[in-house]
């Protein structure tokens, strides 16, 4: 197995560490002390050995049949799992949530028709724009900074909604754009 295809089981073999340091800091009623934290330190690493995967594996002439289903695999169960998180301790919206997983699923499937056609998609520019956001979301969130700073718990709030709904927003539009610029993939069989 080589190198990439390792961080991208890292990756997948981290998330149930960060959940556990996350849903079980003392700020939510746990046990871990600092368990944002760590959560978050975990959720940086993995994130970090997502960039990693990718690069090495282009440079490096590694991309495997593996890779190329285990990568986005894994990417999806982390940010999945730490958006359902959230919706356990009550900071996002389970409605949201729900639109940013099923946009995941619906651009997975149109990238699984689209291999059978042998086409390969690309990520968009709002693809990126959202996963960068998503991340920069997620990583404040689960930093916590309104159990810091108490005074500024309100203003704190406002931004954490600020930038789910921004990554909301982000979600349809890459979605929409994602469609609109593959759309020949679904009619492909129909000819």
């Amino acid at each position: 197995m080589n190198l990439p295809n390792k961080l991208t089981i890292l990756r997948t073999i981290l998330i149930p560490f960060f959940l556990m340091a996350l849903l079980w800091d003392e700020g939510n009623g746990g046990f871990i002390p600092y368990g944002n934290w760590i959560a978050l330190l975990i959720f940086a690493v993995a994130s970090i050995t997502d960039m990693l995967d990718g690069k090495i594996a282009r440079k490096y002439n590694l991309v495997t049949n593996f890779g190329k289903f285990m990568d986005p695999l894994a990417d999806k169960l982390l940010v999945s799992s730490a958006m359902i998180a959230f919706v356990e301790l009550g900071r996002i919206p389970c409605w949201i949530v729900i639109i940013i997983i099923a946009r995941e699923f619906i651009i997975s499937g149109f990238r699984l028709v689209a291999a059978d056609n042998g086409i390969v998609i690309a990520a968009g520019i709002w693809g990126k724009i959202k996963t960068a956001e998503q991340m920069v979301m997620l990583c404040i969130l689960i930093a916590d900074f309104g159990s810091i700073f108490p005074a500024a718990k309100a203003g704190i709030y406002l931004f954490e909604n600020i930038l789910i709904y921004v990554a909301l927003i982000l979600t349809i539009v890459s979605l929409i754009d994602y469609l609109l610029h593959n759309r020949g993939v679904l009619a492909e069989n129909d000819k």
